[in-house]
This record gives C-alpha cells, structure tokens and sequence, in this order.
C-alpha cells in the first residue's frame, strides 16, 4: 500500500491498466495450464482493489 501512495493520480490510472492487462493474461494461461504461481491472481486482484481504494478517496500526495 505505501508503494501507491506516493504515485500520482496519473501513474495510479496508468498501472491499474497495466495490473488489469497482467491479470487478464494470468486468467488465460490458467486455463492453457501453463501457470505455476496460483497465488499470483491473488496478489493482481488485491493490487487492483488498492489502486482503486486509493483512486476513489483521492488519498494522492501529489
């Protein structure tokens, strides 16, 4: 959480973009079989929660 707090609210939206596109590349490689860290979609979807936690109360710095 304290990695987010100092980014701007441009660098939020840039990397909530970037963790949708990682976790939407987890889900297909789950279902070709071709993952071995399961708990990866878990941290994607916690980050995702974050940003958009951080987003929504305006909780920026800069």
């Amino acid at each position: 959480m304290k990695d987010f707090i100092n980014k701007t609210e441009k660098e939020l939206k840039s990397m909530l973009g970037e963790k949708r596109v990682a976790l939407r590349n987890f889900r297909f490689s789950i279902a070709g079989s071709n993952i071995k860290n399961v708990k990866e979609g878990y941290v994607l979807r916690k980050d995702i929660a974050r940003i958009l936690t951080l987003l929504t109360r305006g909780v920026t710095t800069k």
